[in-house]
């Protein structure tokens, strides 16, 4: 029996690749690898995507995260509100940047961070609210902006997983002061490697970030913005990216089929896909197939028992991952706990076939 896979990298390749190859192959003979024409088109480009005046292309996801704080003039010693089930990244990047990782519970159907759940975590010395659009459904962003307005702070959208994604109010990526994408592989953009972007409506953010990211230059070796580093969007990783620009909103259109596919085959009962309700909607881009189940580990191993391939997105949340014991020990996040022991990431791609689709949603119609 054939096992039905998480992903298959390979498949988004080989539908592609006599285009891949050849951008590869025209960066290769152009002889400019870095910050080159390839790089500066897919900067325009992107952010014509997201609805931001400027893309600032970097190396990777989490690279784009630090300098999103740090372009809102976060400092060390600084706290950072965020949520504790998205995998340590935005807690990560605070960390990296001498910043206090701070958490906030989300909302139970929806497990994003909302209004309600950020407002108790605020502080005196809160600079910064990152909010995580978690397995691709934009956040309620409206009340969050005015949330973080009256209370001083900057708002940082990490759409890590949500490339693509339109709200009401505009595209994931427009609706905060910077926000931060990565493409790495598996991402519904996904780059051959690792590549991320920082984007914003903000001129002079944008001006700092670009100097930020190649050792806080001015001007050519003249080292001028603190805490400066090397972090690029390379040439071949641009021209990858702009040959799969075109695709995203199909590929997006198929994901989020899949998961409707599989809340149908639920049905009612007390198992759910997170965003099941949702699944139409273009705020939505199906990054991740999230199901929710009081039984997930029996769940799965009935789902392993027939080669399909699950996983867990994520099983230890922030504030209980041990690099912050001491720290964070006094910290409750019921929501956030008790949704780490229920969620199970299920099969969800662009390729991923209708055969194996009816296979999951055979067994999810059985549990």
């Amino acid at each position: 029996m054939d096992t039905v896979p998480l992903n298959d990298l390979s498949r988004g390749f080989a539908v592609m690749e006599g285009e891949l190859r050849g951008v590869v192959d025209e960066v290769l003979a152009s002889g400019w690898y870095v910050l080159g024409p390839q790089h500066d088109a897919f900067e325009t480009e992107f952010a014509t995507a997201v609805g931001a005046a400027h893309c600032v292309g970097v190396a990777n996801g989490t690279d784009a995260l630090e300098l999103a704080l740090l372009s809102v003039d976060c400092r060390p010693g600084d706290e950072v509100v965020t949520a504790a089930n998205a995998g340590m990244y935005t807690s990560t990047a605070a960390l990296k940047a001498g910043l206090v990782p701070r958490f906030a519970d989300v909302d139970p159907a929806s497990l994003l961070l909302t209004a309600a759940t950020v407002e108790p975590a605020l502080s005196p010395r809160t600079r910064a609210v990152v909010v995580t659009h978690l397995y691709g459904r934009v956040a309620e962003m409206g009340p969050l902006r005015e949330l973080c307005r009256s209370a001083g702070v900057a708002l940082v959208e990490d759409c890590a997983q949500s490339a693509g994604a339109r709200a009401e109010e505009g595209p994931a990526g427009s609706l905060a002061d910077v926000a931060s994408f990565s493409f790495f592989p598996t991402k519904n953009l996904g780059a051959l490697g690792d590549a991320g972007a920082v984007v914003t409506d903000d001129p002079d953010r944008a001006q700092l970030l670009r100097s930020l990211r190649q050792y806080g230059w001015s001007a050519k070796y003249h080292a001028t913005v603190p805490r400066g580093r090397n972090s690029r969007l390379d040439e071949l990783q641009a021209a990858v990216l702009r040959a799969r620009l075109p695709h995203l909103a199909g590929w997006n259109e198929r994901r989020r089929e899949i998961v409707g596919r599989y809340a149908a085959a639920l049905g009612e009962g007390p198992r759910r896909m997170v965003h099941g309700d949702v699944a139409a909607s273009p705020a939505y881009v199906a990054h991740l197939a999230v199901m929710s189940s009081p039984t997930r580990d029996a769940d799965r191993a009935a789902l392993t028992d027939v080669g399909i391939r699950t996983d867990v997105h994520y099983p230890v949340p922030d504030h209980r991952q041990p690099v912050l014991a001491g720290t964070t020990d006094g910290v409750s996040l019921p929501v956030t706990e008790l949704a780490a022991t229920q969620i199970l990431t299920l099969p969800c791609f662009a390729e991923l076939t209708d055969a194996e689709i009816e296979r999951v949603c055979d067994v999810l119609h059985r549990l």
